[in-house]
């Protein structure tokens, strides 16, 4: 395997003290005469060196790597996240590396040893188990993907979840639907649980009775999905709609309904929430909430380069609005004869 060319290399080719060509290479170049500024980079071009990021953070006490730690790759929600933190990092001469959790503690703690251990600037994280304190104990800037309420001492970005539950609803109440069952995922805090919540509202300022084996809480994936559906449709009176706490839950619920030969949306609406692109493409296409993906990662991104340049305002706790998307799963309730 070839030798990766040093800064050594670079000056004895260009002539020079290896002082010389690293000043040059460091972009401090105010000492040194242009023609020899040039024979360095020249030099470095033609030897195909690249400056040692690792070696020059040990001095700037900066590596320009923010990490982005995500619970769920296979979730389709949060590739655009990423981009949208990554489009946003990437103008400002950082690079951000993406690490998975999968919920899993163990493998959460892991990479924020990692993000200590290389002394990223900054981190972007939709947390599982870590606490405030402990994110606060990494002793650089945070981010959190989310509602934010139990990291008070951080920036945070999410999206209005509760209250697109409580219009999904009431697309669903002004289609003429009463009895609406949940599809709930399992929150991952006990205590934040904002599709519940938003459901709980919803009946309440309607006036209309809570029935707890219209409600099913259950892990996020389409089987998931696909086994709740099957288990509103089998009780006595099953729900003329059922709101799903994620795209990929209802995708789930819609196969699970299709099996038992229901007819989607006539004998039954679905829909779900983050309009993640599978969504469009269902037979019919799922009627959801349009999160906005993207901009949540671009925002979260703006806030973590406003701290790491020396932002030193009170935490903001940003909640971006959501979009109801009207497609082939819902229609109006028409009672069973």
């Amino acid at each position: 395997m070839t030798r990766r060319p040093t800064i050594i290399d670079v000056a004895r080719l260009a002539g020079v003290s290896k002082a010389t060509a690293a000043r040059v290479l460091n972009g401090d170049s105010t000492l040194v005469r242009p023609a020899t500024c040039e024979r360095v980079l020249q030099a470095a071009t033609q030897l195909g060196y690249e400056r040692n990021a690792v070696a020059g953070s040990l001095r700037t006490d900066q590596t320009h790597i923010v990490a982005l730690s995500i619970p769920d790759i296979t979730n389709p929600f949060w590739p655009e996240v990423a981009r949208g933190v990554q489009d946003s990092l990437e103008r400002l001469g950082y690079a951000a590396l993406t690490v998975n959790t999968d919920w899993n503690a163990d493998r959460e703690q892991h990479y924020l040893r990692l993000v200590r251990r290389s002394r990223f600037d900054g981190l972007i994280i939709n947390p599982a188990h870590v606490s405030n304190d402990a994110l606060k104990s990494l002793h650089i800037p945070v981010v959190i993907l989310g509602s934010g309420r139990y990291y008070p001492d951080f920036d945070s970005v999410g999206s209005a979840t509760q209250d697109a539950v409580v219009e999904s609803l009431t697309h669903l109440y002004e289609l003429g639907h009463r009895r609406i069952g949940l599809c709930a995922g399992h929150s991952r805090h006990n205590t934040e649980r904002s599709r519940y919540d938003g459901y709980i509202t919803f009946h309440a300022r309607h006036g209309l009775p809570l029935e707890e084996d219209l409600i099913i809480e259950t892990e996020f994936s389409e089987l998931a999905g696909y086994d709740a559906m099957l288990r509103l449709m089998q009780t006595p009176r099953p729900p003329s709609a059922v709101f799903a706490a994620n795209d990929i839950l209802a995708i789930g619920a819609l196969r699970a309904a299709q099996s038992l030969g229901c007819d989607v949306p006539g004998d039954v609406s679905i829909m779900g929430m983050d309009d993640i692109y599978a969504a469009s493409i269902t037979s019919p296409a799922l009627t959801t909430v349009a999160k906005p993906k993207y901009d949540i990662g671009q925002r979260a991104a703006e806030l973590l380069i406003a701290r790491l340049t020396g932002q030193t305002s009170p935490p903001q706790h940003l909640q971006l609005p959501c979009r109801l998307v009207r497609r082939g799963s819902t229609a109006a309730y028409t009672a069973t004869p």
